[in-house]
């Protein structure tokens, strides 16, 4: 990195005594005496004078602009190719930040002697099924399903022809109570709600085989938050469906005033019967998209 002046170091002590007002130049001789102060004309002065680092603003606009490539370059080399376009674009100053190289250096460790979870290549099917702007709902999860065969990088999802998980049955019976017609199916695949613009993202996008929450404060939390910031901030009436304490600490950030926020305790076993189990989430998301002018979610269109 190139070395920088200090501003003392412009002037020696003897110009530092005695500087001339604006327009003048002027100083000692060798001898001790003054010499004649000179006015300046108007074409002598420089045309980018140095700021107040040494460098002109030409050259600090330079710098502003390679150090931009760079971090462009770096972000297009560490941002993973399963990724979709639209998420990569607006996620894009994630990829060159510390934390992100550290996170990814963690997770390739620890692919190379654990069995992780998901598959690499499903770590992100969740920016697969919709553009970023196409998010209507967002369900938070806290970490993929650590059994085999179950996480694909959609939460509270699990591949065929894996069961569906206790929390996910609860939600089907809650969707059964709550929105006519709905039939519980025997798989637990979600994908067809993400292709209709539900983001089923969980805080954390990976864990250890057999051990939940292993992945847990390594620096997925800061890549998930930032996902959720860009859609609060360019989102428009989104409905975000908080489900447990954490799910809903974690939504926090969100703005009342441009998106709807349902809030209910989680589905688990340990918590539905506290007021998941008749919450009215799943109706209230579609008279909500509604009375936006969007298409509501069909929720028994699963894939």
């Amino acid at each position: 990195m190139i070395g920088q002046k200090k501003i003392s170091s412009f002037f020696s002590p003897q110009q530092a005594k005695k500087r001339p007002t604006d327009g003048e130049q002027g100083g000692t001789s060798p001898d001790g005496k003054a010499t004649p102060v000179k006015k300046l004309k108007a074409d002598d002065s420089p045309t980018s004078p140095p700021t107040n680092n040494g460098l002109s603003p030409e050259q600090r606009a330079r710098m502003e602009e390679k150090k931009k490539e760079a971090q462009a370059k770096l972000a297009s080399r560490n941002c993973p190719a399963e990724m979709g376009e639209t998420w990569r674009r607006a996620l894009d100053q994630q990829f060159s930040k510390p934390y992100w190289l550290k996170l990814m250096s963690f997770v390739q460790s620890e692919r190379a002697s654990r069995t992780v979870y998901p598959p690499s290549q499903q770590v992100f099917t969740w920016t697969q099924m919709c553009t970023i702007q196409e998010v209507k709902v967002v369900i938070l999860g806290q970490d993929p399903y650590h059994g085999p065969g179950q996480a694909h990088g959609l939460c509270f999802s699990v591949q065929r022809p894996v069961p569906p998980p206790p929390s996910l049955v609860n939600m089907y019976k809650e969707l059964q109570k709550d929105v006519e017609g709905f039939e519980i199916p025997k798989h637990g695949d979600l994908t067809g709600w993400a292709k209709q613009g539900v983001l089923l993202l969980n805080a954390v996008l990976t864990v250890r085989k057999q051990e939940a929450n292993s992945h847990k404060g390594k620096g997925w939390e800061e890549f998930t938050d930032a996902v959720i910031t860009w859609l609060n901030k360019n989102g428009d009436g989104i409905v975000f469906m908080l489900w447990g304490s954490y799910a809903q600490k974690k939504g926090s950030c969100i703005n009342k005033k441009k998106h709807h926020v349902l809030k209910a305790p989680h589905p688990s076993p340990l918590s539905a019967h506290r007021g998941f189990l008749g919450c009215g989430h799943f109706s209230k998301t579609n008279e909500l998209l509604k009375s936006a002018g969007k298409t509501p979610i069909n929720w028994s269109k699963l894939s």
